[in-house]
């Protein structure tokens, strides 16, 4: 099969059972909306509490097997059978971060490292105020090394192998490849269910983080300019940051998305040094040097930590599972933005550089919450007690010099971080749904509008739904982690596979046999 000969079109059955679903889920929603609450709370405990052991093993492989082929042999093959790649490495990564980092980059970076800090981790022994490497410790587990790398390594091996190689669509689906063969993709009912799951989780994690930077925002130009902190404020805010993604979903990955992500990095680096340098520097160099140190020396206890369920359920399961439901669809996204990288770049890029960035502004960010709250006990707890994640990066930067101009850049800043991740992943669905890495112009902004216009109808319900939402993503994630399980036994495969393609079997073990001649 040869997807270039194949005819593309829309692949009706995907979107006829992934937009009825969340149809479905809104009408519900709107006629009783705590029914729908109910359901998913149960849901959310039934999975976490089932699948959790099975996630937090299924992310420590992937992680260890990745470290294991980057540093291997194989770690020299090209991917996406293009000698040179495509973006510079700074262009590349700044895509990674970017769109990956999503709703962490600003409100997730102030605040987790101060509830932690406020409430240690049941790991660390419990308590109140009493272990701020613990603390960062933890948010870095979150956000760190397994974290980003189930989110595309051993699986865009896999992925960019099957699309790249073989000429088949560019599916989520094409991960069951190696066990199933072409069928997956021939009116397969197992492989449209794998791309309507991972079409669903995809939307579950998405309109979260939209809808209630929404609400943020609207909390923010209340704290700042006095603006009415209401629904209809928020309802703009979102219709505003649609329009952003759709107009860079219609330009491109190349244009649109590119020129986001490298824009948003380049500023986020920029408010980074700033606050580094005026805040309290030292401080949040220990932070990251001290919660780096506890994070590695702990990292086997933590990722593997199976006490007090209610905290663990609420915490790791819960990111462990948002990860896993978006983790199909940014890996159509990097097979897309990989091609010419090789498997030990692609690794390293995803598993290490990204973390490490991620955890030095988490250290920034949340770092300086803690010197304020540690130096003025209830400056920046009171706030997030009472207000939330909003308001704690508000209460941060009224501690700065300048804060009105910090509060600014943070809303910026989260404002770029949403629009790429939407933009990125209408791109993607629409991906999904035609199977090729160029779809449609109007599919790719018709998903936008369907990501701003559910994320609208659903703060209209209220914020309880949003967080219904972000929590259904933890349900979605159960049939998407086990299409992320056999990448763990098959990439290794498909890496040798294609390091005799290209001849570095060969020509290493050639010059194996010339050195012992000589």
């Amino acid at each position: 099969m040869d997807f270039k000969k194949e005819k593309r079109g829309l692949d009706w059955p995907v979107f006829i059972f992934s937009g009825g679903f969340l149809v479905i889920f809104i009408l519900l929603s709107f006629i009783n909306n705590e029914m729908v609450d109910k359901a998913i709370s149960s849901l959310f405990d039934h999975s976490a509490n089932l699948f959790g052991a099975y996630w937090q093993v299924l992310l420590l492989l992937n992680f260890l097997i990745g470290l294991g082929l980057a540093a291997s042999k194989y770690g020299k093959v090209k991917l996406g059978r293009l000698d040179k790649p495509k973006y510079s490495y700074f262009r590349w990564v700044a895509m990674i971060l970017v769109t990956l980092l999503a709703s962490g980059g600003v409100f997730w970076a102030a605040s987790e490292p101060m509830y932690h800090y406020m409430t240690t981790p049941p790991y660390y022994g419990g308590g109140e105020f009493n272990n701020i490497n613990g603390a960062f410790a933890q948010a870095f587990m979150h956000w760190g090394f397994t974290a980003w790398a189930i989110l595309g390594t051993l699986s865009t091996i896999v992925l960019m192998y099957v699309h790249y190689s073989k000429g088949l669509p560019l599916r989520p689906r094409g991960l069951l490849y190696p066990i199933l063969g072409e069928k997956i993709y021939k009116n397969s009912v197992i492989g449209t269910l794998a791309d309507v799951f991972s079409i669903i989780a995809t939307v579950a994690g998405t309109l979260g983080p939209l809808g209630f930077l929404g609400l943020q925002i609207a909390y923010g130009l209340n704290h700042l300019y006095g603006v009415p902190n209401t629904v209809t404020v928020s309802v703009i805010v979102v219709l505003a940051l649609t329009a952003i993604a759709a107009i860079s979903a219609a330009t491109g990955v190349d244009r649109g998305i590119l020129t986001l992500s490298r824009y948003n990095v380049g500023f986020t680096i920029f408010l980074g040094f700033v606050i580094l340098i005026v805040g309290p520097t030292l401080f949040i160099i220990d932070a990251f040097v001290g919660g780096t140190g506890v994070h590695l020396q702990n990292f086997f206890g933590m990722s593997l930590f199976r006490g007090d369920n209610g905290w663990l359920n609420w915490w790791t399961i819960f990111f462990w599972g948002w990860f896993i439901g978006y983790a199909p669809m940014l890996i159509v996204f990097l097979s897309r933005i990989s091609r010419g990288r090789t498997i030990r770049e692609l690794i390293i890029a995803v598993s290490i550089v990204a973390p490490l960035v991620n955890n030095f502004w988490f250290s920034i960010v949340g770092g300086t919450g803690v010197f304020f709250e540690k130096e003025s006990p209830g400056s920046i707890s009171n706030a997030l007690n009472e207000g939330g994640m909003p308001a704690a990066v508000m209460a941060i930067t009224e501690q700065l010099p300048m804060g009105i101009w910090f509060g600014i850049g943070f809303l910026i800043v989260s404002i770029v971080f949403v629009a790429t991740t939407v933009d990125t992943m209408s791109y993607t669905v629409a991906a999904t749904l035609t199977g090729r890495d160029n779809p449609k112009r109007w599919l790719r902004v018709f998903w936008a509008g369907i990501f701003g216009l559910t994320s609208v109808m659903i703060l209209t319900i209220g914020e309880d739904s949003v967080s219904s939402i972000q929590n259904s993503i933890v349900i979605t994630a159960v049939p998407v982690s086990l299409l992320l399980l056999p990448p763990l036994w098959y990439a290794p495969k498909i890496a040798k596979l294609m390091a005799f393609e290209q001849k570095l079997i060969w020509q290493r073990e050639l010059q194996k046999k010339m050195d012992k001649k000589n």
